[in-house]
């Protein structure tokens, strides 16, 4: 039988720190709403000037996302927390990339995630469960 505690970390964020996160989250919420490829056109503009995130930067930041918010740090939330995720990153100077995929195996359905350094960012099924749909990694990779 699954959880259906979400999957949070133990993360603490100054008061600052704490404010951007949920910051990101309440932008990230609203961009879940609208068109996929209304979505990807605005974070492909976003990406601009950002260097290619860290796996560690990147981890750090859905960290903090999972932190903040029980529907990101849920099985569900896969969509706000990847774009709350690319949000942080893209505060601090840095994009990691964000893609949209379905799963290979049953049961079929729609995930987003995030990766770094060519790996997914602390996602816990295998790579192969996944084929991405598209992708809008850092520029010039």
């Amino acid at each position: 039988m699954s959880s259906v505690v979400p999957h949070r970390t133990e993360v603490r964020l100054s008061p600052g720190r704490r404010l951007l996160v949920l910051l990101a989250v309440a932008v990230a919420r609203r961009l879940a709403a609208k068109p996929p490829a209304r979505t990807r056109a605005l974070l492909t503009r976003l990406r601009r000037g950002a260097r290619a995130a860290t796996y560690a930067e990147a981890r750090d930041a859905r960290d903090a996302v999972v932190a903040v918010s029980l529907r990101c740090a849920g099985d569900e939330g896969c969509l706000p927390r990847s774009l709350a995720t690319v949000l942080l990153c893209r505060a601090r100077g840095t994009w990691p990339t964000w893609t949209v995929g379905v799963r290979a195996r049953l049961p079929f359905g729609a995930h987003a995630w995030v990766e770094a350094e060519g790996r997914m960012v602390e996602e816990k099924a295998d790579p192969s469960y996944f084929r991405p749909l598209f992708s809008v990694p850092a520029e010039g990779a």
